[in-house]
């Protein structure tokens, strides 16, 4: 591998972010190429049942991975299960509690304005045909999963998640975003042996990044065309969390630009505009 790929490397990925338990963050903007995307990992069970945190300037998104517990912030007090999202306001006191464990992925992002606390429950997400859908052709099938989209009220963050087909490619055809929207992908349900190979290229002749990722890392994707693909008989899954460059103006998940070549039938995305 080239030096340059190798720096490219070290910069844009982040190895076994579910490593830790308590709450670890793994990607801010000071450590990283992210303007504004934060992201976490509250991973919480008997030994270690809970976690208290503040959310500062910081309007906060927590997707529920695995296991269950309870949330109380904003002076509410609310329960969640796997895939349920809550959106909670930045200037909120967070205490996260299990009685058993819970694998929760945070999304934060600095903001200018206060919204309020949302439940999101991912059996409503489940009803609704442009948070959850399937798409892709013969070997690019996934289904995506938009659980902090238009639903909720935020400034900046949006988050999500896709899972693919065994041996398919997602996020395809490639796509960009970077005018409005600095993303990243957390992979999760990826026990050994599966993994998936990872690109992020502005030019695909000299991609900033293509690697192979397993459970429990984090690619981002400041800029750039980003498709991935799964291995042989496994799916890839990831967590995709977007922060937006302008407060609500650019908070729009599926407004993308397709890589030219690979254009001819749309973006993929489109459902998610109806």
């Amino acid at each position: 591998m080239s030096t340059r790929l190798q720096e490219a490397n070290d910069r844009l990925i982040f190895r076994g972010t579910n490593s830790k338990k308590g709450r670890s963050i793994s990607i801010t903007p000071d450590n990283s190429q992210m303007k504004h995307l934060v992201y976490g990992r509250i991973i919480l069970d008997q030994e270690e049942p809970s976690a208290k945190f503040s959310t500062g300037r910081l309007e906060t998104g927590l997707i529920c991975l695995s296991g269950k517990c309870v949330i109380t912030a904003d002076g509410q007090t609310n329960g969640l299960s796997q895939f349920d999202s809550i959106y909670i306001p930045r200037d909120t006191a967070v205490e996260i509690t299990t009685a058993t464990s819970v694998d929760l992925v945070e999304c934060s992002a600095e903001v200018d304005n206060k919204y309020p606390l949302q439940i999101v429950r991912y059996a409503d997400v489940e009803k609704d045909g442009s948070l959850r859908f399937k798409t892709g052709g013969p070997s690019t099938t996934r289904t995506v999963n938009i659980t902090l989209g238009k639903n909720v009220e935020a400034g900046r963050i949006l988050a999500g998640f896709t899972t693919s087909e065994p041996g398919h490619w997602t996020s395809w055809p490639p796509h960009e975003h970077a005018a409005m929207l600095e993303e990243l992908y957390v992979y999760y349900d990826m026990p050994a042996p599966a993994f998936g190979v990872q690109f992020v290229y502005t030019n695909p002749d000299e991609p900033e990044f293509i690697g192979v990722v397993r459970d429990g890392d984090a690619v981002i994707m400041p800029k750039g065309f980003h498709p991935n693909v799964s291995v042989p008989g496994h799916p890839i899954n990831f967590v995709w969390l977007m922060a937006a460059h302008r407060e609500t103006e650019d908070r729009q998940f599926g407004v993308v630009n397709v890589q030219p070549g690979f254009d001819q039938a749309g973006s993929g995305l489109e459902a998610s505009r109806k």
